[in-house]
């Protein structure tokens, strides 16, 4: 085999452009695909960040955006904290990560023109971003289309890894089913069996997901749907679905609603009376929702999330994470920050196991992590290779009383960490069929 000079460059050591030593698990991978190997120079790769930094999930996008920066500079740095998630030397194989970040307003079509720049003008080795479960669809079919990866942003819809899974998307966060799973006996245990459920749901795969989940698993708990009100995404004003819920005599209020929506409808929802009458529970809770709503009507609510900082005391990486974060930001990490920090070393792990920016090769290390798990801020977790979501653990929260916080950001109290593999759908279960590789 006879390799230029370039093409050692490219390959760092032990792989020539991506294409690995004979003998080794990837030999026959393409030497040349996607935005691999023109996307690689012999001292950098670029990624591309498409972010709703304004419209209603700015609040999301923002925290996002701080948790990728934060690790792409640990990162090119090296030093300890790197090394800690396995990474050697500064950078990613030697390279140091360059980035550009697209404001998309959460809009589908502006996520996938700004990723269609990032690859086509920038050779992006890899996009991830987004906070709309729509946005993360059409990212990842764009990322099988063009065959540059894709890591999702924050987006909890099951077709995600269902229905419109794609061989070049990866998600960390849990879907719909797995966080429902996880909450469901918890809501019951603290609240009641036999209670009344009113639910909001947003008009999008998010809240349609969601809402089948969750309704699903409280019902198995002996729960009773008495309302169910669907609203449009972005809407302002909550009035006519919200005195439904009021009038509907249900005992618990399920507010899928997420980012700004979530704050406006809970706020409406107060006006009405009805946390007054009933308890309130969050499938997926919104990352600066307690910090906008306050702890007086916060207290007492329950939801699940990908982190919160109090696992800092349970995993020695979240702590890193969180004190890192705190230094840089002067306030504690959400959970939207802690998915593009976790997104981005995965990636970066990946790429040195595989030994080659080659995303067949990167594909298919994330693939067999189940039998190499990533050591991470929630512990030891993995993708599933059938359909790319991840086996991780599951934190369900309950916001606590002002009286209780010991410190202005100390909102909720971590009443179960649920384990991944007790909460998972069977691989096919919402029709995930992988594309192919090349």
């Amino acid at each position: 085999m006879q390799f230029d000079r370039r093409q050692l460059l490219l390959g760092g050591v032990g792989t020539a452009a991506g294409l690995m030593l004979p003998g080794s698990a990837f030999a026959q991978s393409p030497a040349t695909i996607g935005t691999f190997p023109e996307g690689v120079t012999a001292d950098s790769v670029f990624v591309g960040l498409t972010i709703p930094l304004t419209g209603v999930f700015s609040g999301d996008g923002g925290d996002l955006k701080l948790g990728y920066e934060l690790a792409i500079a640990q990162i090119n740095a090296g030093g300890d904290i790197a090394q800690k998630w396995g990474l050697k030397g500064k950078g990613v194989l030697g390279r140091q990560i360059k980035y550009k970040v697209s404001d998309t307003e959460g809009k589908p079509n502006l996520d996938v023109q700004s990723a269609t720049q990032f690859i086509q003008r920038d050779k992006a080795i890899m996009v991830s971003g987004s906070v709309s479960s729509a946005s993360a669809i059409a990212l990842e079919e764009l990322g099988s289309r063009e065959k540059v990866l894709y890591m999702v942003g924050i987006a909890g819809s099951n077709d995600i890894t269902g229905k419109n899974c794609q061989r070049y998307g990866f998600r960390s966060q849990q879907n719909a089913y797995m966080a429902a799973k996880a909450m469901a006996p918890v809501v019951a245990k603290a609240l009641g069996k036999n209670v009344k459920s009113a639910f909001l749901v947003p008009d999008y795969t998010y809240g349609h997901t969601v809402y089948d989940s969750f309704a699903k698993f409280s019902a198995e708990q002996g729960w009773k749907q008495v309302a169910k009100e669907v609203v449009p995404l972005g809407t302002t004003d909550y009035s006519s679905a919200l005195l439904n819920i009021a009038n509907s005599g249900a005992d618990v209020f399920v507010n899928i609603a997420f980012g700004g929506d979530a704050v406006a409808s809970t706020k409406q929802a107060e006006q009405f009376g009805v946390l007054k009458r009933m308890k309130l529970v969050v499938p997926n809770l919104s990352s600066f929702q307690d910090k906008e709503l306050g702890a007086e009507l916060m207290q007492g609510v329950y939801g699940s999330c990908d982190f919160w900082w109090g696992l800092q005391d349970t995993y020695p990486l979240a702590k890193t994470f969180v004190e890192s974060f705190v230094a840089q930001n002067k306030y504690y990490p959400r959970w939207g920050a802690h998915i593009g920090y976790m997104q981005t070393y995965l990636w970066a792990m990946s790429v040195e196991r595989a030994g080659t920016f080659n995303p067949v090769d990167v594909i298919k290390t994330m693939e067999n992590s189940k039998a190499q798990p990533y050591e991470t801020t929630i512990g030891k977790v993995y993708f599933r290779a059938e359909d790319h979501q991840m086996v991780r653990p599951i934190p369900i929260l309950r916001g606590k009383k002002p009286s209780e916080m010991k410190n202005k950001e100390d909102f909720y109290e971590i009443v179960d960490i649920a384990d991944g593999e007790s909460v998972m759908n069977a691989p096919d279960f919402f029709g995930c069929k992988l594309g192919p590789y090349t």
